[in-house]
């Protein structure tokens, strides 16, 4: 197994003339059998960041380090490395049993019985030994997973590298995937780097998530720590489900002053000192219907989840999204109240989106304010 150090990536491409960067400053480290999710929007530089760790983009500026060896100017196939893609790039001629030993066959020098028990044994392992005969074209797409899954695990390498492994699949059978997944690395104990757009497949998944935004690197952290102490507003906003209420309001002394009237003490006025204005944020389930006190506004759409119903609310032009208890059900066009206590809160430069104060811990300490 190894260690990944990636430092000061940099990778740009020529257009018309012009360098066009994709990822610049890529700082990470990932520990001996971690499981590190690179997550982002598309076009973030996530899948270039992977493709230059596999040894399939040349990198510009920066060092690529397995454990104590540089591979960055390495090829793919002198790394170490299994790459899973999103599309599975099976070889539609090849059986199951080919597909998966290909990659042996093809950089060692093992004799056919041996990758031939070492498929059978990866097969066994994956719940695919009834399917080694088979193409890919008379495989489901969960059943094709599994054997671009195999063909990776096979080789044993001292890296796993995924883009987007389960884009695919239907979203029953992508959670099933997903941790059968977790389970296999943490059986195999592999250092594993896997890339997604899906904030909640990075929570569920990753020992730690690194979210991208515009080719840079914005937050390494467990996935509770980047939920409650983003460290500014484009995570607060990429992660989480739905995603944070943010909007801007005035800062008046303790007070916050935004949209449609909405006004709220600060349980700490120093927390907005020397601000003017601020983005204000907070969570979708911190968010409480009450009789009395808080702020008003207007019911525009219930959506009844069964073990929660959530709630859109609209507040001078600005939306809201509220997650309450199921028994509570409020009409479109009602008028509501509503509160969140200040623990909850969230505040962010306006100029800058950086994190002013992120979710107070037990301790009733911001994360943000001990940086």
């Amino acid at each position: 197994m190894a260690r990944i150090h990636v430092d000061d990536l940099r990778k740009e491409y020529s257009s018309g003339g012009e360098a066009v960067v994709a990822v610049e400053a890529f700082d990470v480290t990932v520990d001996d059998g971690e499981f590190l999710v690179l997550v982002g929007p598309s076009g973030c530089g996530k899948t270039t960041t992977l493709r230059c760790v596999a040894g399939l983009e040349d990198v510009t500026d920066g060092r690529i380090r397995f454990g104590d060896r540089d591979v960055t100017d390495r090829r793919a196939r002198n790394r170490d490395v299994a790459m899973v893609f999103q599309n599975y790039a099976l070889y539609p001629h090849m059986n199951v049993r080919e597909n998966m030993g290909f990659g042996l066959k093809l950089s060692t020098d093992m004799p056919a019985a041996e990758i031939d028990d070492r498929v059978r044994a990866t097969a066994e392992m994956m719940g695919i030994e009834d399917l080694l005969d088979d193409k890919p074209k008379e495989l489901s797409g969960g059943q094709q997973q599994r054997v671009a899954l195999g063909r990776a695990i096979v080789r044993e390498p001292a890296v796993f590298l995924m883009d987007e492994p389960l884009s695919n699949l239907d979203a029953k059978l992508r959670s099933e995937m997903r941790t059968e997944l977790q389970e296999l690395q943490h059986d195999l104990g592999v250092t594993t780097v896997y890339v997604t757009h899906d904030q909640t497949e990075a929570m569920a998944m990753g020992d730690r998530i690194a979210v991208m935004n515009d080719g840079t690197l914005q937050q390494v952290g467990d996935p509770e720590e980047v939920y409650r102490s983003p460290a500014n507003e484009f995570v607060a906003d990429f992660i989480g489900s739905p995603s944070i209420n943010l909007f801007t309001a005035e800062a008046e002394g303790s007070t916050l002053r935004g949209p449609g009237g909405f006004a709220y003490e600060l349980d700490d006025p120093a927390v907005a000192a020397g601000y003017d204005r601020l983005r204000v944020g907070v969570r979708p389930e911190d968010v409480e219907l009450v009789e009395v006190g808080g702020n008003e506004a207007t019911v525009t759409v219930t959506e009844h989840m069964g073990n929660e119903n959530v709630l859109y609310l609209e507040m001078g032009g600005e939306e809201l999204t509220a997650r309450i208890d199921s028994a509570v059900r409020p009409s479109p066009d009602e008028t509501v109240r509503f509160d969140f206590d200040g623990s909850a809160l969230y505040l962010f430069d306006p100029s800058t989106g950086e994190a002013v104060k992120t979710k107070t811990d037990e301790l009733g300490v911001s994360v943000t304010e001990t940086r």
